[in-house]
């Protein structure tokens, strides 16, 4: 009986030790969920994990670092040993220059800008190029098998040293940032860097309008470190005139790009010293037909109709006068229009040149037709005088159509004078001879005085259908081979 009761006591004893140790499983499971509640799910751990994290750490927001500022250290960097050294110095310092080489491939080249062009002779152009340094950084050579090299975007950029460049003259400058900052950094395995990015500059030209619009103006884009002198960094084109490279579309609406050349040299401060200098340089020759539609066409047109008149009859002078004063008011509009345009410099345009001869030319045939006026006028009173001398002018034919018209007919001969024509008809000059008889003695002799006048009103009017275009041709010819 006593045994009985022992074997049952036994297996009251295995039973609850089974439902203890039941009980003690699921509270360690339960703890252990609720760890990883807490915590996070395996898989997050082992992500933080690649990225350099350790298993220890929990979230950041339910567990945090002593130092929140601190963020972890990437692979990259640890690689590049950012941290080991201190990237605001240049390379090699208290050693000599470091060289870095710069080549640039010009995107685009945007219009000439005229927002100023009338109160200066500066004008403004816009330039997008990539621009690239290269240089050596042994701060930032690490191991590698298969000597690839590594590629960073703007954000590491911030964390090493990069040339200082700056646009000398430059009025706006900015990086594009559409989608991110246009910026790349390359690095190599020894250590040498490429340094790229997309900028866009408006910088000044200064130039010369004395052979507008002729002229041929050349522009440069300069660069320049803006604290290292030519002691701490040596600035230099990597491929020498090879390092331009320019978009063959590339074109300006009012002038012709000729050519891209690079050159080099230094610059001089007095607070600071000398500084390396590297020029883009660029030709510019302005194009001619829309002045030659705008300005000298319409000039030359002018100055032809003014020589009309010397085809119109002298005595016509409601039709001679207006066709004079019409093109002398049209040349000084055009005067005028063209010069509004233009800066207020204080030397001659070669337009200018051109216009005002034009303009002289058509003020010259005003002048013309005043002097065939005047002297027509002097002429006629000299001939009314020699008439009212003659003894009888009864009986000599009416001076009328010599007079009033200007046209001259054959004369009647008479007993006191003749008309005689050097030319047998029709002819500009003319000469009138008086014969004027006197009796002399008892011989009743006829003594013969013979007055001539010489009348030569369309002289001028026939020399300067000569003279002023031949005398304007020689002028285009000259100032064409001058100033083409």
């Amino acid at each position: 009986m006593l045994t009985v009761h022992k074997m049952h006591f036994s297996i009251f004893l295995l039973l609850w030790g089974w439902v203890l140790c039941t009980e003690c499983r699921v509270h360690r499971q339960g703890k252990e969920i609720h760890e990883v509640y807490k915590k996070g799910s395996r898989p997050q751990r082992q992500r933080r994990e690649t990225h350099g994290e350790s298993h220890k750490q929990g979230s950041p927001i339910l567990k945090r670092s002593p130092d929140i500022t601190k963020s972890p250290v990437t692979k990259s960097e640890q690689l590049l040993r950012i941290d080991d050294h201190d990237f605001s110095m240049r390379p090699g310092f208290g050693g000599p220059a470091i060289p870095v080489g710069v080549d640039v491939q010009v995107e685009s080249l945007d219009s000439i800008s005229e927002v100023d062009m009338a109160t200066s002779f500066l004008q403004d152009f816009t330039m997008t190029l990539y621009l690239r340094h290269y240089w050596k950084d042994e701060r930032l050579s690490f191991p590698s098998t298969n000597n690839q090299s590594m590629t960073f975007d703007g954000r590491l950029v911030k964390k090493i040293w990069v040339p200082d460049m700056f646009f000398v003259h430059s009025k706006r400058s900015f990086i594009h940032d559409t989608t991110t900052d246009n910026v790349m950094l390359r690095v190599q395995p020894d250590g040498k860097v490429l340094y790229s990015l997309r900028v866009t500059v408006t910088a000044m030209c200064n130039m010369d309008f004395s052979r507008f619009p002729l002229d041929t103006q050349t522009c440069s884009l300069e660069i320049e470190s803006y604290a290292y002198t030519e002691d701490d960094l040596m600035l230099y084109w990597k491929n020498g005139n090879d390092s331009l490279k320019t978009d063959e579309r590339i074109s300006l609406s009012q002038f012709l790009i000729q050519e891209f050349h690079t050159t080099t040299k230094l610059a001089f401060y007095s607070s600071t010293g000398w500084y390396n200098r590297l020029y883009i340089n660029f030709t510019l020759r302005r194009h001619i037909f829309f002045f030659l539609l705008q300005t000298y066409f319409p000039a030359t047109l002018m100055v032809m109709l003014s020589w009309v008149s010397f085809w119109i009859d002298r005595r016509a002078v409601p039709a001679r006068v207006p066709l004079g004063i019409t093109t002398v008011l049209t040349m000084s509009t055009i005067i005028t229009g063209v010069n509004a345009s233009m800066p207020r410099v204080s030397y001659i345009k070669a337009v200018d040149i051109y216009l005002w001869v034009s303009f002289v030319f058509v003020f010259l045939s005003v002048l013309e037709y005043a002097a065939v006026n005047y002297l027509t006028t002097v002429q006629e009173r000299k001939e009314r005088k020699l008439r009212d001398k003659l003894p009888c002018a009864c009986s000599l034919p009416q001076p009328r159509p010599m007079m009033m018209d200007g046209s001259y007919n054959d004369g009647d001969v008479g007993e006191l004078g003749h008309y005689v024509s050097e030319n047998g008809d029709k002819q500009d000059r003319m000469m009138v001879q008086l014969a004027l008889g006197s009796e002399r003695g008892s011989s009743r002799r006829k003594n013969q005085r013979y007055v001539s006048m010489r009348i030569d009103t369309h002289a001028i009017d026939k020399y300067s259908r000569i003279i002023f275009p031949g005398a304007y041709i020689l002028f285009n010819l000259i100032y064409w081979s001058i100033f083409s």
